[in-house]
This record gives structure tokens, C-alpha cells and sequence, in this order.
């Protein structure tokens, strides 16, 4: 039996003090760079899902680092090409933004499946790059979150 991904996702922006952001390069989209994203599990609160998206895609450990809900939330429509992951009829996601500051840029471990390469940009640099609106807009919000820490 198949199941269906939850409409509600988080995006983690893993940045350094000096705001160098990470990028990942999607598997399934050659070209299309982003933060950590996922959707929730079943029963898993955004907070785990943020840990484990992390883990999973970076390898990164959470718990050395200092991860931050930003209190921030965009709703967007489900590209069409991603939609037949979803129940029928579901066209929008929920997606809250979480931050991840690391001492310096980091080697990290890529998920094969999801992701082909890395980067470590200028938060203005990696605004630009990302191709979803909510992900350049969470990095906009940078410099707020980084004073609030």
C-alpha cells in the first residue's frame, strides 16, 4: 500500500556566523540547488523532522549545533511534477523554517538518492541560486534570525 506525503514539510537553513549558507543540489532536478527540506512523518513533530532531515541529507548531528525554530511558515502549491507523491487533490504544503548555525562550513555527507553536490555560499549568492521563492525568502530572513539567537 502506498502512502502518501504529509503536506506539512520543514526547511532547515544551515548557515555559519558569517551567514555562508549550505546549498544541496536535488538528484531527482539537476540544476535545482535548496536547503535541508522533508516532509513530517506520521506522528513526528517539526522539530524531529528538522533533526532527521538533517541527518539524513548531511549527515550532520543536531545536537552539536544550535538549531533554531524561527517561528516562520510560508504555504506554497505543490509543484505539479511532485504532486503524485501526495493524496489526491493536495496541491499546497506548509512549510516551517528552522536554522542551523555551524562554526565554519562543513564537509557533509550527501543522501545519493536525493542529493548529487554541495555548496557553501554567501547568503546573498545562495539567495539568488535557490530555486524555490520560500527557501530565498527564509535566507532574506538571515540576518533577522541570526540577531534574535
Amino acid at each position: 500500500m502506498k502512502t502518501h506525503k504529509i503536506p506539512v514539510s520543514v526547511l532547515v537553513v544551515i548557515y555559519t556566523s558569517d551567514q555562508q549558507v549550505l546549498l544541496l543540489e536535488r538528484a531527482d532536478h539537476p540544476g535545482y540547488w535548496q536547503s535541508v527540506t522533508g516532509s513530517c512523518d506520521p506522528g513526528e513533530s517539526l522539530h524531529q523532522t528538522a533533526v532527521r532531515e538533517v541527518r539524513e541529507e548531511t549527515g550532520l548531528d543536531v545536537e552539536k549545533y544550535a538549531l533554531t525554530d524561527w517561528n516562520l511558515q510560508f504555504e506554497f502549491e505543490i509543484f505539479e511534477e511532485w504532486r503524485h507523491r501526495y493524496a489526491p487533490g493536495v496541491t499546497r504544503n506548509a512549510e516551517h523554517v528552522f536554522g542551523l548555525e555551524v562554526p565554519a562550513p562543513l564537509d557533509v555527507v550527501l543522501a545519493p538518492m536525493e542529493h548529487l553536490n554541495y555548496m557553501w555560499l554567501s547568503r546573498e549568492e545562495a539567495a539568488k541560486k535557490v530555486f524555490s521563492w520560500t527557501n530565498a525568502a527564509a535566507l532574506e530572513k538571515l540576518p533577522q534570525m541570526v540577531k534574535r539567537d
